[in-house]
């Protein structure tokens, strides 16, 4: 899917010339026929990615748009990873859906998201959780959280997530335990620390784990004094840094 996607954005990015301003983009695409959000989150539908409805929700109010750089803002609607500086990327929004819909964040619960970025993945999470849910993104890169925070506060979700610098590595410990906990990097094992960190029944942990050239999206799962783990896939991240990281 990124391959035609990304044409058409090009070709259509060379017509139309962008506005300057991120906060134009979305009304622009609209009006010059370009791929905007509800196109990308259609074709996700349509590979089966996007299931629940919940999910579909909780991307259609995250512009992805509003959370690249500005020399992005082009590709903001490929299915593709983009930079955002700082040798990080922002997800292709395929595993973006992927990893939303095996979460399964519901309202009203609390939220880890290892890996903050840019900020998107935790306003998507953050818009399932609402009313009442709360997500707490690490970010270790101060810069990045930095432009996470100006991202989600633009975006309509400063309210919601709370973005900290930290070893996201070993987990947030103020705030555990955590319903849910979502890593966006590369671990070469299960961090114990997040699994410690999880709502003792039902707690569900998503994180990539393997070698920097390919992982398995693994899920793991607390209920009934045993944790379960099983392999959703293969994936490729950048890798987790910290003390039970690379």
């Amino acid at each position: 899917m990124d391959e035609p996607v990304g044409r058409a954005a090009r070709g259509l990015a060379n017509a139309f010339p962008a506005p300057a301003s991120l906060r134009g983009v979305a009304r622009w695409r609209r009006a010059s026929g370009a791929p905007d959000m509800a196109s990308l989150v259609r074709d996700l539908k349509e590979e089966g990615l996007v299931r629940r409805p919940e999910v579909e929700r909780a991307l259609l109010s995250a512009d992805r748009v509003l959370f690249v750089p500005p020399s992005e803002a082009g590709s903001a609607y490929e299915d593709a990873p983009l930079s955002i500086g700082h040798e990080q990327t922002i997800s292709a929004p395929h595993m973006v859906a992927i990893m939303v819909e095996a979460l399964d964040a519901r309202a009203g619960m609390k939220v880890l998201e290892v890996g903050g970025g840019s900020g998107w993945h935790a306003a998507v999470i953050a818009s399932l959780v609402r009313p009442g849910g709360r997500v707490i993104s690490v970010e270790r890169i101060a810069p990045l959280a930095e432009a996470a925070r100006k991202n989600l506060e633009r975006a309509g979700f400063a309210d919601a997530v709370t973005v900290v610098v930290a070893d996201g590595s070993v987990g947030f410990p103020a705030e555990a335990p955590f319903d849910r906990i979502s890593v966006a990097a590369a671990a070469p094992s299960i961090p114990q620390a997040l699994v410690d960190q999880l709502r003792p029944e039902g707690g569900k942990l998503l994180v990539p784990v393997g070698p920097l050239s390919v992982q398995d999206l693994t899920e793991v799962e607390r209920g009934g004094g045993r944790v379960r783990k099983r392999s959703l896939g293969g994936c490729v991240f950048v890798p987790l840094v910290g003390a039970e990281g690379y």
